[in-house]
Order: structure tokens, then sequence, then C-alpha cells
């Protein structure tokens, strides 16, 4: 099948990129044949009138919690006990069932915001490479899936017992990655340091929970399968402790030293920067935010972190990688967008801060009022 896209501004992605404007985008099949002027194209095919809209290419969301649907909190609203949500989720087979089906749901609204690849790091069960073939074999609509299904924590570590599994051990690592390997997940995710939501002080997010030797099993064992390692990690410490033991992600990040610059390369290690869960606690309003007062502390620690990773990544030519942590509070299946323009340019100064505010408030607020939901 031969088509034609006209009368579109073409944004092809590239690093100096701009808008495109009086070219005809010709279509055969699935892929695209050329792109030329319009007093170029002569074919004889359908023709589409884009009628000034944009033509991109597809977006990638390289950090997805595909099973969470990242609503605001309430006014009073407690934090979940996350442990017993899951077992009263995957404890009945109808439960799961309708999860699943919720979640092929989360995955068509990621594709229709134009994302079409993800890469999910925490989920609940198998489900996110169940939806990944589901995908695949035509059931359902999705962007394309890498998935990491189960991640695995420690006790007492970031989201232990729930989308991640809890080893006391080294050799318990490594079975728990075998475990994971069998519901055929695409990488591996390890929670090696805490996080915004789970800090026990004010000040300090990002502590260390995993020990360097259960992260380097996990690790070499995932390696010996095929499988890269993603970590989350969100203070100085951990990032450090990842890198000398084999991860090859750092997901979130932290403020980097030279030492640490170094193991990104020698590892040949990519940073995947996502700065849209924790702006919400950083610069909401606790009213706005409905969160515990040393979280909004916390989270201006790890979003500083995070941007000041990127940029060190970017500028030791180490690679960066965009995710928003979809899933997370105020970080929506359908508004990936907001962390490409805020992580490309990396100018997070008050006045983009409360620009962001002003959108995600307004956005959240129409979640609740169920217009976006």
């Amino acid at each position: 099948m031969k088509y034609a896209l006209k009368n579109g501004i073409i944004l092809d992605g590239t690093e100096h990129m701009e808008p495109l404007a009086g070219y005809t985008v010709a279509i055969e099949g699935k892929r695209i044949r050329e792109i030329v002027p319009d007093s170029q194209f002569t074919d004889r095919c359908r023709v589409i009138d884009l009628q000034r809209s944009y033509i991109l290419p597809g977006l990638i969301n390289l950090h997805v919690h595909l099973a969470s649907d990242g609503k605001p909190p309430r006014a009073g609203q407690k934090p979940p006990n996350y442990k017993k949500l899951f077992q009263t989720l995957s404890g009945s087979r109808i439960v799961r069932a309708v999860l699943f089906r919720m979640t092929m749901g989360y995955a068509r609204t990621e594709l229709m915001s134009g994302v079409t690849t993800i890469r999910t790091v925490g989920g609940i069960l198998d489900l996110d490479a169940r939806v990944r073939d589901a995908v695949k074999a035509g059931k359902t609509a999705g962007p394309r899936i890498l998935a990491a299904n189960t991640g695995i924590s420690v006790p007492g570590g970031h989201f232990a017992g729930s989308i991640a599994t809890e080893a006391e051990s080294p050799e318990m690592a490594r079975e728990h990655v075998r475990k994971i390997a069998a519901t055929k997940p695409d990488l591996i995710k390890l929670m090696i340091t805490g996080g915004v939501m789970d800090a026990s002080e004010e000040g300090e997010p990002g502590v260390l929970r995993m020990a360097p030797e259960i992260v380097k099993a996990a690790c070499e064992e995932a390696h010996q399968l095929g499988f890269k390692a993603a970590a989350h990690v969100e203070s100085p410490e951990g990032v450090r402790v990842a890198l000398e033991n084999g991860v090859d992600t750092i997901e979130h990040g932290a403020v980097l030293t030279e030492e640490m610059i170094r193991l990104f390369k020698e590892r040949g290690a990519a940073h995947i920067c996502t700065i849209s869960p924790a702006l919400p606690y950083a610069v909401f309003d606790l009213k706005e935010s409905n969160a515990q007062p040393a979280a909004k502390k916390n989270g201006k620690v790890v979003m500083d972190g995070i941007i000041a990773c990127a940029k060190a990544c970017r500028e030791n030519g180490i690679p960066v990688g965009l995710g928003n942590d979809t899933g997370c509070p105020f970080v929506l299946h359908y508004n990936f967008w907001r962390e490409l323009h805020g992580g490309g340019i990396f100018s997070f100064g008050a006045e983009y801060c409360m620009d962001q505010r002003r959108e995600i408030m307004g956005l959240a607020e129409g979640f609740q009022r169920r217009i976006y939901y």
C-alpha cells in the first residue's frame, strides 16, 4: 500500500532540528520511502492532508511501571501498603485478569500519546511480558515493550514484596534472577537504594539498601543468562556500588564524582534520566502534592541529583536516555512529552519548574474530574 502525507510540519528528531514544512512524506507498506519537496512528488497514490499537524519519530520511554496509573494522591491519603496491595492484586485469578486488561489499556494510552517503544522496569508478576506478547501478536494496540517484569529488592528495600522480590543473600539473588528469567523478560531490574517515597529521614533519600555482594551476584547471573541489569539508584553511594558490581543502566541517578564517571565509561553503562517523578515533590506546596513534609526536601535532593548526573554524563560522552517513571504520583501514561522537553534542555530554573507545576496540576485536576481518565 502506498500513500503520502502532505501539508504537515516535520520534526526529524536530529540534534539541531528545525521544523520543516513544504515536504511530502511518501510511505510504502510500513516504511517511509522518501521525503521530498511537494513540487517534486508526482506519484499517484492516496494523499492524506495533515492540515499543518506535526510529524515526528515515535517517542521512546525508557522507564515505565506499566500496571500503575499515576493518579495523584488525595488530601489526607496515606501512602499505600504496597506489599499488602500486591497480595490483593495478585492473589485472585479474577483480579489478575482485570488487572491484565487494565494494563493493556495503559499500553494503548502510551501508544496513542506518541510513544512507540517503552521499557518497563518493575511490574506485577509477568503482566508486562504478557502485554508485550499480546501487542506482538496483534491482539491489542500498544508500543513495543521491553519488559523487566518483577524486580529484585532486599528486605526493607525499595518496593520489596510488591513489584520486587526480597533477596536476603547473593545465592538468593541468583535464584531470583533465574525465576524472573523464566517469565521471559527482556532485562533484569534491581532496587539498590531507597527513594523519595520510602526515605526514613529528611535529607537522606536513596540510602543504600542492597549490599554490594548481592548486586554483584544478581548482575553476574543476569549477564550469564543474556540479560542487561538496570538499577534504581538515587544516591552517589548507590551509583558507585551499582557500577562497581556490574549494573548496565543507572535509573534516576545522583551527583557524580570523577571516579563514577570513569566507572560509567569502563562498564559501557548508560544513565536513564527521570525528572518527572521527583518534580512534584520538589516544587509543589505540600497541600498540592499531599506528601509528607520530608518528601519535599528529599524530592529536591533527588531531582537535583538526577539533573546533575545527566549533565555530567552528556559532558563526558556517556549515553543518556529519558524515561518519566510512569506510574508514580502525577506521572500519567500520556504525558511523556514533558520529560522529553525538560530533559532535553536541562534548564530547570524556578520559572521552568513553576510552569511544569501549573501544567501538572492542571492535568491532575482534570484526571480527578475524570476528564483524562
